[in-house]
């Protein structure tokens, strides 16, 4: 039954109990007796007064072969869960609805049975069952969802990657910035030192002009006394 891809795992032992059950019913019923069928429709027209006017054979036939149908739908994988679980939502609700309108299968002023309504009110489970799954996701509902986190999930990685670029980038600009710096710090103390040196030699060459104008060319720098 998990194999169609329709039913999911915990949803095979609720639709397989359940469908076996209702379907063993209606078998049963199909060929009862006369006093069943009056004993079944005289409950079910108690909560539903219009059944009076089927004869209560009639009426034990058509409840069997309700049941038959309702429980190979169940048990059918081909039949969508929700779909499934809505027929025997209905159905539970009309056995409740027989239970509650049925004199003597409830304590007075309660909802508990008695021990005559035992039998009957152990249907509210089948409404239990039928609403979770009647209300269960539906698959191409939930794919879609999936589909959608995946597409989020895809942006998001994407995002995140194109600003880890954009900060690359901004760190290798940085460190190519960090170099040039360098380099131009280099640039200007070189040509510092360079200016340095011309000042220097700017300055000994004015000197030695100095000296040859005031003692004449062919004096000695060495001897004079202005360099003592």
């Amino acid at each position: 039954m998990s194999g169609c891809g329709k039913v999911k795992a915990w949803q095979v032992p609720l639709r397989l109990v359940t469908g076996a059950f209702i379907l063993h019913s209606g078998m049963e019923k199909w060929d009862g007796p006369d006093e069943q069928a009056q004993g079944v429709h005289g409950m079910a027209r108690q909560a539903f007064p219009f059944l009076e006017n089927i004869d209560a054979p009639r009426f034990l036939k058509l409840l069997a072969a309700g049941e038959i149908a309702l429980g190979a739908a169940l048990l059918t994988p081909m039949v969508p869960t929700r779909l499934a679980g809505a027929a025997l939502t209905g159905f539970a609700g009309s056995l409740m609805a027989v239970y509650a309108q049925t004199p003597g299968l409830r304590k007075e002023g309660s909802v508990w049975p008695t021990p005559d309504g035992i039998g009957v009110s152990k249907d509210s489970w089948l409404l239990a069952i039928g609403l979770a799954l009647t209300l269960s996701p539906h698959q191409k509902h939930h794919k879609h969802v999936k589909h959608i986190k995946h597409a989020q999930h895809v942006k998001h990685v994407k995002s995140h990657g194109g600003c880890h670029k954009h900060r690359c980038r901004h760190e290798q600009g940085g460190h190519h910035g960090h170099h040039g710096h360098l380099k131009q710090a280099k640039l200007v103390a070189r040509e510092a030192k360079e200016a340095r040196r011309l000042a220097k030699g700017v300055s000994q060459d004015g000197h030695s002009h100095h000296h040859a104008h005031r003692h004449g060319p062919g004096h000695a720098r060495k001897g004079c006394p202005a360099h003592h």
